[in-house]
């Protein structure tokens, strides 16, 4: 069922009070309203979606904890199996990603996205009953359907609800929810594998995937009652945490917020050829596809061997491999909100992007040129930091810069989502068993490809810079005030 939206009326009455009041921001009452509302989404929306999230991020990667227990042995899975199954999740979520986004202005996102957590939960858990790799393909295939909507979903629902100078430090703490699952999955396991291994016949992998599907179908309950939907939207939460006044206010501060682009036709399938026919689109899909080589070798593609890397440090058993996997993702997590809230106070993008990408840059070079252990595994804590920063950054930068109407912005996001899991398609194979511990080839490729991210930083402003110009220029002929892109 769709969710019940402002009438007509009623947005012609929201969009004649921003006409008339373009003063309105300054004044003490207007800024008491925004903390008020801001501070109900930062207490239901972000908790909602943070702990969904780090729950995402747990089901899809304990395959790689997995790994460290009796994984393999009890599945079969002999030399590229493995990386195989890391891939082949990949493949469903690029499937699903465009559609599911498509759907999702047209439903109701309190139901939509935990029903989706739920489904996911069932799936990852259904792991434990696997007993053979074609059983493990068929899982992880459509764990990768049904997990699509959730991250691209989630930060639609958040460019809904806040402002560009918000937007940036709030998807730094959803992408916590990534960093801090990938530092407490090692925990997590380490726990499990040391209490549970064995218990009621049953291995310390399968116990995992049991815990953690449970865990979060436990979260996906509980959101359905916690989420609101739109601001325009009379359901959800939101029919009880916000007042009719504080819903106007809230859909009124989103639509200043736009930068000052001609309005469209609403029809999500207008809104994907918008979507498809900006060139930015594309240019934000690539900027991944050079990052997501870095990132998404980390995010999640990375992530999956990094357990194994570790190991390859020969610091201790495999409980202390997976505890020493914690730290640098914990820092990586600090590091993006400074990053996230330095964007969001200087009201820039691009160098936020392209300086922690030559942070990791360094971290990538160091762990090329020496198998020296304690600089290896500073490295580590470079380039996390380094990539976790600047991954946050390109989704804010482009839902700021893709938003003629919220249909564009949907399609368009989830466009550049879907792109940059190539990387997650291809990364698996860039650490052959062979290559460890140096991991040569994977290391020059994201250093390469960091190169690039950097140079699609430079394009991209400078082409909003001339965006910016010529909204000036039209400014200043019709005398009206407009909103410009962030560069």
């Amino acid at each position: 069922m769709p969710p019940k939206r402002f009438s007509l009326d009623e947005k012609a009455e929201i969009a004649k009070h921003i006409d008339l009041e373009q003063d309105v921001p300054s004044t003490p009452q207007w800024r008491a309203q925004e903390r008020k509302v801001v501070k109900k989404l930062d207490m239901t929306l972000m908790p909602t979606v943070w702990i969904l999230y780090l729950f995402n991020y747990l089901d899809r990667n304990n395959i790689a904890q997995a790994r460290l227990n009796s994984f393999e042995e009890d599945l079969g899975l002999v030399g590229n199996n493995f990386n195989t199954a890391v891939s082949i999740l990949n493949v469903g979520y690029m499937l699903a990603q465009l559609p599911y986004n498509m759907i999702l202005t047209r439903v109701r996102p309190h139901l939509y996205l935990p029903l989706c957590a739920a489904l996911w939960s069932c799936v990852s858990a259904s792991t434990a009953a696997t007993h053979s790799y074609n059983g493990l393909i068929a899982v992880r295939f459509v764990l990768g359907i049904v997990e699509a909507p959730f991250f691209p979903g989630a930060f639609y629902v958040m460019s809904c609800w806040y402002t560009r100078k918000e937007l940036a430090l709030r998807t730094a703490v959803l992408y916590s929810g990534l960093v801090l699952a990938t530092a407490f999955s090692g925990l997590i396991a380490a726990g499990v594998f040391a209490g549970l291994d064995g218990v009621s016949g049953l291995p310390g992998w399968r116990w995992l995937f049991i815990l953690e599907g449970a865990g979060s179908f436990a979260a996906a309950v509980i959101a359905m009652f916690v989420m609101p939907d739109y601001p325009e939207s009379k359901t959800g939460s939101g029919k009880w945490l916000f007042s009719e006044e504080e819903r106007k206010f809230a859909a009124g501060r989103i639509a200043r917020d736009r930068v000052s682009q001609p309005e469209a036709d609403r029809s999500v399938w207008y809104g994907l050829r918008l979507a498809a026919k900006d060139y930015r689109t594309w240019a934000f899909s690539f900027l991944p596809l050079g990052r997501v080589i870095v990132t998404h070798l980390r995010l999640p593609g990375f992530n999956n061997f990094y357990p194994s890397i570790v190991k390859g440090f020969h610091l201790g058993s495999t409980t202390k491999t997976l505890l020493l996997t914690a730290p640098p993702y914990l820092i990586g997590a600090a590091v993006s909100f400074l990053v996230a809230y330095s964007s969001d106070h200087r009201k820039e993008r691009g160098f936020h992007i392209s300086v922690p990408m030559a942070v990791a840059m360094i971290g990538f070079i160091i762990s090329v040129a020496t198998l020296n252990v304690p600089a290896r595994y500073f490295a580590s804590f470079l380039y996390t930091s380094g990539c976790f920063s600047a991954n946050a950054m390109v989704y804010t930068w482009a839902a700021s810069t893709l938003n003629q109407t919220p249909e564009k912005r949907a399609c368009a996001t989830a466009m550049i989502n879907l792109l940059s899991q190539l990387g997650n398609i291809w990364s698996p194979y860039f650490f052959p068993a062979s290559d460890a511990p140096r991991y040569t080839m994977a290391m020059l490729l994201m250093l390469g490809f960091s190169v690039i991210s950097i140079g699609c930083c430079v394009v991209m402003k400078m082409s909003l810079r001339r965006s910016n110009e010529k909204l000036r220029e039209e400014a200043e002929e019709s005398g009206r005030e407009v909103v410009l892109f962030t560069l």
